[in-house]
């Protein structure tokens, strides 16, 4: 995939949280990467391949 994607990026993810939201802010990148949910706030880290395959959409930087 190679998206290009950096901190403070808004992203939409293929399925929704439990909170019935699809959109996260990314808050960690490496080789794992942290997204913090923007409804309920939820933190969740993923490793670089398992978020590739899950994301959907990169909305760009929330500022």
């Amino acid at each position: 995939m190679n998206k290009i994607y950096n901190l403070n990026d808004k992203v939409i993810m293929k399925k929704p949280h439990a909170c019935k939201t699809n959109e996260w802010l990314i808050t960690r990148i490496g080789v794992d990467i942290k997204i913090k949910c923007l409804n309920c706030g939820r933190e969740i880290m993923m490793d670089r391949l398992e978020f590739e395959k899950k994301l959907k959409k990169v909305l760009g930087d929330t500022k």
